[in-house]
């Protein structure tokens, strides 16, 4: 019996080595960096064949070797190895695709943690036809994007990759919303209804509109807005006659569930909401609306409840806050929907404005001091007309705020340590993220985050920038 156990065969080890022929070259390497790729992987699969046969011979794969090469140099050492700029992003993820270890490879590739401070532009998105965005969606998080050009909408995957490209029965798109990994929202200001398309097979699914049997009036709405949560698809809707209001659209039936703040949009305090951002944390909506004429901007940040339906608080500029910013209005606002906070640029002065969503009050705002003395008294560039805070466009990512003055992009952080002069008592850092040279592309229309990149479109500029953190750019780019 002893003897009997003790002829058995020893069960594999990590360091033993395996030979594989790649399509005609031959590769040795041991199981523990094979089986790396993980469980499901092709190469786990054929590790485990050959430890069962005591005399294996080379497991015959019918791939390129020279880019197989690339690969086990990434299982070996998480780092993908100089010999990868010869090959496109896309040839790489075709075969890591096929052996089963993209997610390897999109974490080799993927840019660093994005730091507004030290990013800089690594490349511009441009759709093969028409080519100027008028809408885009990079809410995925993984640093993909949805570009909606025309009346078509292109997709671009992780490592921007043109993956499809859709036709929708539109002209032209100027709203559009990700609710699900293939479903794109779009609305268009010059044809009515909320679409939903499909870009697995391309096609139109369904449709929303705002009717009301009781008014004739509410017919051919147009959507200005669109947002989502988990359970429910949020749009503004504006009739040709400017009544207007909010829909709240089940998701799982796509189906209209309630209908809020219907109002009459004969002024400035009751226009469309033309940006909605929905808050996890407080489970809010906010809506705002800036409009602006010979006298200046003006108007209105609203926050509702969706479960009541009812508003929670609201404010409309010019008309409320400290009577030495009165003239002062807002020309663009956003929220950082990590921190639950409200931010606002000044038209005239280029102030920002902060307010805690938990705290607001009837003058709630905060504005904040530049602590970076190189920045003081300076303007990041470009078309700024007769105020700071004109042609100015706010975004929230990672817990910064971008600020497109005209041309000019930069970014204020938040930074360690208190300031004794701010009521919350945060230093702020106030940097340039472009060059000189970047000022001078056009004028800045929007900004959005996603992944570790920041997105930014221009006017009249075809295409969209992809901004990374420098140490990505510095990099030589295997594309």
């Amino acid at each position: 019996m002893g003897d009997e156990n003790s002829n058995s065969a020893p069960g594999p080890h990590p360091n033993d080595r395996i030979k594989l022929n790649v399509g005609g070259k031959l590769f040795e390497t041991t199981l523990s960096t094979i089986q790396s790729g993980g469980s499901d992987s092709l190469l786990a699969a054929l590790s485990n064949r050959t430890t069962q046969d005591p005399n294996p011979s080379p497991v015959f794969i019918d791939r390129d070797p020279e880019i197989f090469s690339v690969l086990l140099s990434l299982l070996r050492s998480n780092r993908l190895p100089s010999t990868s700029r010869r090959f496109s992003k896309q040839e790489l993820a075709d075969e890591a695709l096929y052996y089963g270890i993209e997610s390897h490879l999109k974490s080799a590739m993927s840019p660093p943690p994005f730091a507004g401070i030290d990013a800089s532009i690594v490349s511009t998105i441009r759709p093969a036809s028409e080519g100027l965005p008028s809408a885009f969606t990079a809410a995925a998080g993984d640093g993909s994007i949805w570009i909606a050009h025309g009346g078509q909408i292109s997709s671009y995957d992780w490592n921007l990759y043109h993956t499809a490209t859709i036709r929708t029965h539109l002209e032209d798109i100027t709203s559009i919303c990700r609710v699900w990994p293939e479903i794109a929202v779009v609305g268009s200001e010059s044809a009515a209804g909320l679409h939903f398309y499909n870009f697995s097979s391309g096609r139109h699914v369904g449709t929303t509109q705002w009717t009301d049997p009781t008014d004739t009036r509410i017919y051919k709405a147009r959507v200005t807005a669109i947002a989502g949560s988990p359970s429910s698809i949020f749009a503004s809707f504006d009739c040709p006659h400017k009544e207007n209001c909010v829909l709240v659209i089940d998701k799982s039936t796509l189906q209209i569930s309630s209908e809020l703040c219907r109002q009459s949009g004969n002024s400035a305090k009751h226009v469309v909401p033309e940006k909605l951002t929905w808050i996890p944390e407080k489970n809010l909506l906010v809506g705002t609306a800036v409009t602006s004429g010979a006298f200046g901007y003006s108007g209105y940040i609203r926050l509702w409840d969706p479960r009541s339906g009812n508003v929670v608080w609201e404010t409309s500029e010019p008309g409320s806050g400290r009577s030495s910013r009165y003239g002062d209005s807002f020309a663009d606002v956003a929220v950082d929907t990590d921190e639950a906070t409200l931010y606002k640029i000044c038209s005239k002065s280029g102030d920002l404005g902060m307010a805690d969503v938990r705290k607001l009050g009837d003058d709630p705002w905060v504005y904040l001091k530049d602590r970076n003395p190189s920045m003081r008294n300076t303007t990041s560039g470009g078309g700024g007309g007769g105020g700071e805070g004109n042609n100015s466009v706010i975004h929230c990512y990672r817990k910064q705020v971008f600020v497109g003055r005209g041309g000019g992009l930069e970014v204020w952080s938040r930074v360690e340590g208190r300031d004794d002069e701010s009521e919350e008592g945060f230093l702020h850092r106030r940097n340039f993220v472009d060059k000189v040279e970047d000022c001078e592309r056009g004028i800045i229309m929007r900004i959005e985050g996603g992944g570790d990149r920041l997105f930014v479109s221009r006017e009249n500029v075809e295409g969209i920038e992809v901004w990374e953190s420098s140490h990505s750019s510095a990099t030589v780019s295997v594309l």
